[in-house]
């Protein structure tokens, strides 16, 4: 079940920091969304290239994604079922923040492993 999202009201200089990090927050929706950028996936061409991602996390995630507008799912009647999703306009918003994220991750991904965690 889609997680509900409250917005207070009040809104400070961070407010629209905030706005945005809802939209994306959780472990997994993230790199769901990098890996949409490249088109519309399959559920199983999902899971398959997020190896450490639980059936039902993946569900989850996708699930609140299709309630904030970000992706859209596509069933197909048919057996086995097919199930597709893909950006909206909206996700397809968040691309340039997307690959900012992949950019700032390939320059310090690696010092961010050397670092020692502060106990």
């Amino acid at each position: 079940m889609p997680r509900i999202r409250r917005h207070t009201g009040a809104c400070s200089p961070g407010c629209a920091v905030e706005a945005t990090l809802r939209f994306i927050d959780g472990k997994w929706k993230g790199v769901i969304l990098f890996h949409l950028l490249e088109g519309t996936l399959r559920f199983t061409e999902i899971r398959r290239r997020l190896t450490s991602v639980t059936q039902r996390m993946l569900t989850n995630q996708l699930r609140e994604m299709e309630a904030d507008g970000l992706v859209t799912r596509t069933v197909y009647a048919q057996v086995p079922p097919k199930v597709e999703y893909s950006l909206t306009a909206r996700g397809r918003s968040l691309e340039p923040v997307i690959r900012e994220l992949k950019t700032w991750g390939d320059l310090h991904a690696a010092q961010a492993d050397a670092v020692p965690d502060a106990a």
